[in-house]
């Protein structure tokens, strides 16, 4: 597995590659703006501020993947990413998985 990175514009594929870092960190965000919410920790007024900020930096990205014509890298290295996560998940979630790829590989830890 690879993240794809544009190599006909380094620039664009740089930018696409801290966007979509970008991107995943406001996921992060929301979710734990979320369970504050949820969970009474914060009042109308910080809920409001913070809803607010969250679809301000929603349309920050949004102006920057749009203004750069960056919205494919981002895409490409968002998928990539999504790959990446889903394949350690499958090995953590069935470790066998991973110590047969492992031993596959000519490497035997076990």
């Amino acid at each position: 597995m690879a993240i794809d990175i544009d190599e006909k514009n380094l620039g664009h594929g740089l930018l696409g590659l801290a966007i979509a870092l970008v991107e995943v960190i406001n996921e992060a965000l929301k979710t734990q703006a979320l369970k504050r919410m949820e969970s009474g920790a914060l009042n109308d007024e910080e809920c409001g501020r913070l809803g607010k900020a969250l679809m301000d930096l929603d349309i920050a990205i949004e102006e920057i993947k749009e203004k750069q014509g960056i919205a494919d890298s981002v895409r490409k290295v968002r998928d990539g990413l999504d790959d990446i996560v889903d394949e350690v998940l499958a090995k953590l979630v069935n470790p066998e998985r991973w110590r047969e790829e492992v031993e596959v590989g000519g490497q035997s830890y076990g």
